[in-house]
């Protein structure tokens, strides 16, 4: 009888793909792969989502229906109810005026709360951090992201947002205050973005805008960038009367970055929209 053949041997295993491999994708060389999937992969949900531009919530995750603040708590809840009934009723090639907040407790969760209250899809664009920032309940599980980053996640903020409602908030509120505030003064973002400051009082007591003013360090028409709002009402109004549906192509409405012309001393080239 002829010898039987021996089975074959299975291969030994290869190495793990570089997009599989785990302890790749988390080391400090593959940072610049982990910034860049924080901008593509909300990017490819809002195109798959149908989301087109958004209402965007900040203020204080510390502010509780029931705590001192309360009152901002009820009255963002019914600013995002009343923001969202509106926007269910306009006609646009995708879902346009999202309420977006940072997905997290306090204002946060009154806005997708509010969103929640008139039927209508909301956004939370989280970021882990230890303390304070949990994902709210009320945010539409397929429009709930994770960011990792602070620019990446206030990239997001400022791409698709059409006005901004700051309510009473801290440090985080008053960096992204700031951040859409000089990215429109500096006609860095091509489109105008309204935005609210919700509380007049506290507001006016803890930044006053008119000293800057005075010592030269804005011009007087950059107080006309932002608004004082102390009512749901008169906060809707001003939106609905600020903001109209735009009927271009359906997608993700993403606000176009401005290059101006002298930016590049020696050459000559027309200012660029990326």
């Amino acid at each position: 009888m002829p010898p039987e053949t021996p089975p074959p041997t299975a291969p030994a295993p290869g190495p793990p793909l570089a997009y599989h491999n785990l302890a790749f994708l988390d080391s400090d060389a593959a940072r610049p792969i982990r910034i860049v999937t924080e901008y593509i992969e909300p990017y490819d949900t809002f195109q798959r989502e149908s989301v087109r531009d958004t209402i965007v919530f900040f203020g204080s995750a510390r502010i509780t229906p029931d705590g001192p603040l309360a009152r901002y708590y009820h009255e963002a809840r019914e600013l995002a109810r009343l923001v969202t009934a509106w926007s269910q009723r306009l006609v646009c090639p995708s879902e346009c005026f999202i309420v977006c907040s940072g997905g997290g407790p306090g204002i946060m969760e009154a806005a997708n709360r509010g969103a929640a209250d008139a039927g209508g899809r909301t956004i939370g664009l989280n970021i882990g951090l230890p303390h304070e920032q949990r994902p709210n309940a009320w945010v539409t599980p397929e429009l709930s992201f994770q960011f990792h980053y602070f620019f990446m996640r206030k990239l997001w903020f400022a791409h698709l947002a059409r006005a901004m409602v700051a309510f009473p908030g801290g440090f985080g509120t008053l960096d992204e205050l700031f951040e859409i505030l000089c990215l429109v003064q500096t006609g860095k973002i091509a489109r105008d973005i309204p935005v609210l400051l919700y509380g007049s009082d506290y507001w006016k007591s803890l930044i006053n805008f008119d000293v800057l003013v005075r010592h030269g360090t804005i011009a007087p028409a950059d107080l006309e960038l932002f608004h004082f709002v102390d009512s749901p009402a008169a906060a809707f109004a001003m939106l609905e009367h600020s903001l109209a549906p735009a009927f271009e192509h359906p997608g993700p409405r993403i606000a176009k970055s401005v290059t101006p012309a002298n930016a590049h001393p020696h050459r000559h080239v027309r200012a660029r929209r990326a």
